[in-house]
């Protein structure tokens, strides 16, 4: 009984988490200003947030009814891998066709990288 409530307390904790993280993406994707940050957002908190919704949905068939599913497992590990993967490149493209940054206080590290390349 204990072990239950228990369970039920990591399942709820695990999709609250997963929740909270989804909604500070879509607000990451509202406020911030330019391409690269909005990709910031979209991707880090939506693979943080996905993947706590689906542990708590995997937790709890385990829990509940003894089933393990392998379709959890596997669209956790391909969020895991495809979020970052395809914010790089959406990203790498956006800096190749030419979009800057908003800049304060910093420096375009991969602009000057080009630059050293282009300038040997």
């Amino acid at each position: 009984m204990l072990i239950q409530i228990i369970f039920n307390v990591i399942i709820i904790l695990s999709i609250l988490i997963g929740s909270f993280f989804m909604l500070s993406a879509t607000i990451g994707i509202i406020r911030f200003p330019d391409v690269y940050t909005k990709l910031h957002a979209a991707t880090k908190a939506t693979t943080l947030g996905i993947a706590g919704i689906l542990i708590g949905g995997f937790i709890f068939l385990y829990v509940h009814y003894n089933i393990v599913s392998g379709k959890l497992i596997l669209a956790i590990l391909f969020m895991m891998i495809t979020n970052p993967v395809s914010a790089h490149m959406i990203s790498r493209a956006a800096h190749n066709k030419g979009i800057k940054p908003v800049l304060k206080n910093r420096q375009d590290a991969y602009d000057q990288y080009k630059s050293k390349l282009t300038s040997k």
